[in-house]
């Protein structure tokens, strides 16, 4: 009988240990606080009490955006930048007459030549250029240089009817029943140029990366012809050049890859541009022309660096199309 009541008695203190803890646990805060509050009454008196102001600084944190460090992340981080575009609907510019050129450009030195581009097609009165940058390419648009003119002077050249970056994208959260920017631009392009291409985005693009609306809109792109047709005048890029080839009256991409000497000589580079001047091929009846670059010096300071020509033989083979 002694060890049953000896096991009773353990089971029932066991049983209490947890409330007998808890107990122990809010004396200690209490006695923590009265110690406190004895040493530093001047705690108890602010206004609002120390706890609660910790408690409002937090909130404010997790309300507070991460603090802007990128010409991607504003438009107001450059003073005279205009207003986004209006919301794009393809549909709106089906019958205006216009070609429709979507001309991108990524994280290359290059970009610092897309207002030479951009200049050298104003010839054409009625082509509509709307322009889309990956943050990176922003980083060389700053007005830092002569050569390195603003986005807002980008803005406002000639045939250019808007200029997008990735924040336009989510501009207003998105409900169901409203367009989406990146499948809006692919709808109202006849052509989209990515010049330059840098190494990173040639990766991307390769491997169907979209993490960023340049290659959400290369992703998105109708590599069937069956999605988005020719509108009512406009003849599509490759539909007369290439005839008699299958599938030749998709839409087309025209990428100019513009990377160091050595990005371009690395055997992933080769595995990448054999995807897109392989099987994307407009030849096999795809839907991507590369345009090769070439050697020339280097903004970083090699010698015999790989760029593309943009203001002579790029321009013209953007031109053609």
């Amino acid at each position: 009988m002694a060890w049953e009541e000896t096991d009773k008695a353990l089971a029932e203190l066991l049983r209490k240990l947890p409330q007998a803890a808890v107990l122990i646990t809010f004396l200690a805060i209490a006695a923590i606080f009265t110690y406190v509050a004895n040493r530093n009454p001047e705690l108890f008196k602010s206004d609002p009490p120390f706890w609660e102001a910790s408690t409002q600084q937090t909130t404010q944190k997790r309300q507070t955006p991460a603090k802007q460090t990128s010409a991607q992340d504003t438009r107001e981080s450059q003073k005279d930048f205009p207003p986004p575009p209006p919301i794009l609907k393809a549909s709106d510019h089906i019958n205006d007459g216009k070609y429709h050129l979507l001309l991108c450009a990524t994280g290359s030195v290059a970009t610092i030549k897309l207002p030479s581009i951009i200049s050298a097609l104003s010839t054409h009165k009625n082509l509509s250029i709307r322009v889309l940058l990956t943050p990176s390419a922003c980083e060389f648009l700053q007005s830092q240089s002569p050569e390195q003119p603003s986005l807002a002077s980008i803005s406002r050249l000639p045939n250019v009817d808007g200029l997008y970056l990735d924040s336009d994208e989510w501009r207003k959260p998105w409900v169901r029943g409203d367009s989406i920017l990146h499948i809006e631009l692919r709808r109202w392009a006849d052509l989209m140029v990515i010049a330059p291409l840098s190494a990173n985005a040639l990766a991307k693009i390769a491997l169907g990366m979209s993490d960023s609306m340049v290659y959400s809109v290369a992703r998105a792109w109708d590599t069937t012809g069956m999605i988005d047709g020719a509108r009512p005048g406009i003849r599509l890029p490759y539909a007369a050049e290439i005839e008699g080839v299958k599938d030749a009256r998709k839409k087309g991409i025209v990428v100019a890859p513009a990377m160091n000497t050595a990005m371009w000589n690395h055997p992933v580079t080769k595995r990448h541009l054999d995807v897109l001047e392989g099987e994307w091929n407009v030849r096999n009846g795809g839907w991507v022309e590369v345009l090769r670059p070439i050697d020339k010096g280097l903004a970083c300071g090699d010698k015999g660096g790989v760029v593309r020509e943009t203001e002579a033989e790029g321009y013209v083979a953007i031109d053609r199309r």
